[in-house]
């Protein structure tokens, strides 16, 4: 299994790592709580290595279908900046791990709140209570510190952090991320770097890389293939283009086209909400200090942007799927890793799936 060739998304070059890493700033921290029937964790995603609150960084969301629990998006929406790092985990911990992302603030600049504005703490979940037990509350503040203090340019996917007790199509999800770059902007080449927090999916509905495996999956599988959509993903774009908040949100938009290739159709239980943000710039927290002066991307040369959103998003989702292990936990319930159930014929050296191959 180890030695099949992980199916490659697109024409578009990754980069160096094919992880939303790959623009430059950007580093990624979990926190993976993994004790019988806990199964659960956080992620965090650093835009930069600075203090978000003093400069804040541009950006965007886009709401495909609203069955979640997130935290900070209207004042996103009104704003256009981030002012915390992003922090991703299960449903009934937002409240704990935005308080956490309210108290580092509040630590680093003491006036927050008080001769400071306050701070918009920004945290997406998923539902993972059925590996999980959710009722534990078993996040801490702790938790989402150590994640945040672990950040780093290379950092696992699969079965960790907020993705520990993740499912996707009745199999094992979790945490995916994937990049690629676009050149002739310009003459720049900006990268677009993606990661996922895969929940979602009914398995009948399932493609990998264009190929529709889901029907032969579900064949082999039990009755709860059959019930409806009960899901979530949660998607983070990263770019260093330059691009202002309405650009950006045109950008988090096609990531539900790389979405949707997988299977997916926004379906009504499922939480599905993308991110994008911009390295390329920061905003002052203060009116004292100067406003950028950048010359965005313009609109006309945006098509390779998008390319990259929608391919590096299927290729994180894949991702997800393919470096999940096995996990069992609450009242003995399990999800299989993909490569468990595969079928055969779709590993095999003359599969159009398996002779895919990544771009050096």
């Amino acid at each position: 299994m180890a030695s099949t060739p992980l199916p490659y998304i697109g024409h578009l070059l990754q980069g160096a790592r094919n992880a939303i890493t790959d623009v430059e700033g950007v580093t990624v921290g979990h926190r993976t709580l993994d004790d019988g029937p806990v199964q659960t964790g956080v992620t965090v995603i650093r835009p930069h290595a600075g203090d978000p609150f003093r400069d804040k960084v541009p950006a965007a969301a886009v709401v495909l279908n609203g069955f979640g629990k997130s935290v900070g998006l209207v004042q996103l929406a009104e704003l256009g900046v981030l002012e915390t790092p992003i922090a991703l985990t299960n449903t009934f911990s937002v409240g704990t791990v935005a308080t956490a992302q309210i108290r580092h603030c509040v630590a680093s600049n003491p006036e927050s709140g008080r001769s400071l504005s306050t701070v918009n703490p920004l945290v997406f979940e998923c539902n993972d209570g059925f590996l999980n037990d959710i009722q534990r509350l078993a996040v801490t503040e702790a938790d989402y510190l150590q994640a945040l203090a672990g950040a780093g340019t290379d950092f696992p996917q699969g079965s960790v952090g907020a993705g520990r007790g993740m499912s996707s199509f009745q199999l094992k999800g979790g945490v995916g991320s994937a990049s690629r770059r676009v050149s002739a902007l310009h003459g720049h080449v900006h990268t677009v770097g993606t990661l996922v927090l895969a929940n979602y999916g009914r398995q009948p509905q399932l493609v990998l890389a264009g190929h529709a495996v889901g029907d032969r999956l579900a064949a082999q599988s039990t009755a709860e293939c059959r019930e409806p959509e009960k899901g979530s993903i949660i998607i983070v774009v990263a770019t260093d283009a330059p691009l202002d908040a309405r650009q950006l949100r045109r950008l988090a938009l096609r990531a539900g086209a790389g979405l949707a290739r997988t299977g997916s159709v926004f379906g009504h239980g499922s939480g599905d909400i993308v991110l994008a943000f911009s390295t390329a710039y920061t905003v002052p927290d203060r009116v004292d200090r100067p406003m950028p002066a950048i010359a965005m991307v313009h609109d006309g040369l945006l098509d390779g942007l998008f390319q990259a959103a929608a391919d590096s998003t299927e290729q994180a989702i894949l991702h997800a799927l393919w470096r999940a292990t096995p996990v069992t936990g609450r009242d003995g319930n399990h999800r299989a890793a993909l490569f468990d159930v595969l079928p055969p014929s779709c590993l095999s050296s003359s599969s159009p799936v398996a002779a895919l191959h990544a771009h050096s």
